[in-house]
């Protein structure tokens, strides 16, 4: 059995009881550094809705990450709350769930996918993750304001691979 074999990528409830340990690290995170009113992180409890596509990667059947696709509008969706745990990454884990998260939203018929992440230092990584899967900067989209924690970045899915 492959690595590939013992990952499972499905659609979840973002209340699925063993899923706490991920909100916990992602909520850490999402404040460590960053001004309350700077934080555009959706509590676990709105991930909950008819226009939001929640996945969750488990390894083995333990939950080592997860992501969410928004829908925006007709054709557009964003990318929120994406975790991998510290522990688990380095392993490929944040590509694997950006790529398939990518052609879940072709699948549903989306124009574009778009994200906001942070500028510090600890969200570089993320960045460049993003970066290599065909995002570029844009300016805020949806009700999001210019801020100097945030970077806006989209991605053309009818131009991606």
């Amino acid at each position: 059995m492959t690595m590939q074999d013992e990952l499972i990528l499905a659609l979840e409830s973002p209340l699925t009881e063993d899923l706490e340990l991920l909100f916990q690290r992602h909520t850490q995170d999402m404040h460590a550094d960053t001004p309350p009113e700077s934080i555009h992180m959706m509590p676990r409890e709105t991930l909950v809705h008819p226009d939001i596509d929640f996945f969750v990667l488990r390894d083995g059947g333990r939950p080592v990450g997860m992501g969410a696709i928004k829908r925006i509008k007709d054709g557009h969706g964003e990318v929120k709350s994406m975790h991998v745990l510290t522990e688990e990454r380095g392993r490929g884990l944040a590509r694997l769930l950006v790529d398939r998260m990518i052609d879940s939203a072709q699948a549903r018929g989306y124009a574009r996918l778009s994200l906001e992440t942070g500028t510090q230092e600890m969200f570089l990584p993320a960045r460049k993750l993003y970066e290599r899967a065909g995002f570029v900067e844009c300016g805020p989209f949806a009700d999001y304001r210019l801020d100097p924690y945030s970077v806006f970045m989209t991605l053309d899915l009818t131009k991606a691979d």
